[in-house]
């Protein structure tokens, strides 16, 4: 069994719910949720919306590698109705984000290393933003 530590925010419908569901189908789909942080409401990240995020960080057991898991966590995005449309779209070397129903980040993976051009792992990006770091230190300390 693998631990992959996921990153989950949604800021569109009720955002809340959204959460639950996605740590639902995570459990269903995926593997065990051993641990959950609090969820932490933030300002939108890189761009600008009306729209604030609730977010959380899980730890899974899992049985899958890392690329079955992250087709599992797209595939549980669109099950709770995120399209094209609100997908973050990489431009050269940035990437341009937008208001989504729930977004689904692997974090950390074992102590995996992984950079490809479909995953990066540990996430380039966790470490500057809050809404991740937070809640991934109060499971870490579990």
């Amino acid at each position: 069994m693998h631990q992959a530590y996921l990153g989950l925010g949604s800021n569109l419908g009720d955002k809340e719910e959204n959460i639950c569901k996605a740590i639902s189908f995570i459990n269903e789909q995926i593997g065990t949720v051993e641990r959950q942080s609090a969820l932490f409401y933030s300002k939108p990240w890189g761009f600008e919306s009306d729209n604030q995020f609730v977010n959380a960080v899980i730890l899974v057991e899992t049985s899958l590698s890392p690329h079955q898991l992250l087709r599992a966590t797209q595939r549980i995005e669109r099950q709770l109705g995120k399209t094209r449309q609100h997908a973050t779209e990489r431009v050269e070397a940035s990437s341009l984000y937008h208001d989504r129903p729930i977004d689904i980040d692997i974090l950390l993976f074992d102590d995996l290393n992984i950079d490809t051009p479909k995953l990066k792992i540990p996430h380039p990006l966790m470490q500057e933003r809050d809404f991740v770091m937070v809640p991934l230190r109060e499971i870490l300390k579990i």
